[in-house]
């Protein structure tokens, strides 16, 4: 299961880590140390791509919204559709937030 392959000490302890932030901005800092930009890109596309998807946005208008590959959309799909839940998970906590605020 691909799930477990994930849970090695490293990666547990990267999520730790990313617990510990407090704020948008700490985010932004450690984000801005961690990753390179093009990996920081990647991952933000990806959770844009899944956002999109959810609100059932074409692969057509996606690709030309976020400029993912459509290889790239199809993997988002999988993860949300066959995945361990964790886009479904930030997608529903975003909404909440967003639906707080207004």
């Amino acid at each position: 299961m691909q799930s477990e392959l994930m849970k090695s000490e490293q990666v547990t302890a990267l999520a730790e880590a990313m617990l510990t932030l407090e704020t948008g901005d700490e985010a932004l800092r450690f984000f801005e140390d961690i990753f390179t930009i093009h990996e920081l890109q990647s991952v933000a596309q990806r959770l844009a791509v899944a956002r999109l998807l959810k609100q059932r946005v074409t692969y057509q208008e996606i690709a030309e919204r976020t400029g993912a590959s459509t290889a790239t959309i199809s993997r988002v799909n999988r993860c949300l559709t066959y995945g361990a839940g964790g886009y479904q998970l930030v997608l529903a906590r975003l909404k909440e937030r967003a639906d707080t605020e207004e």
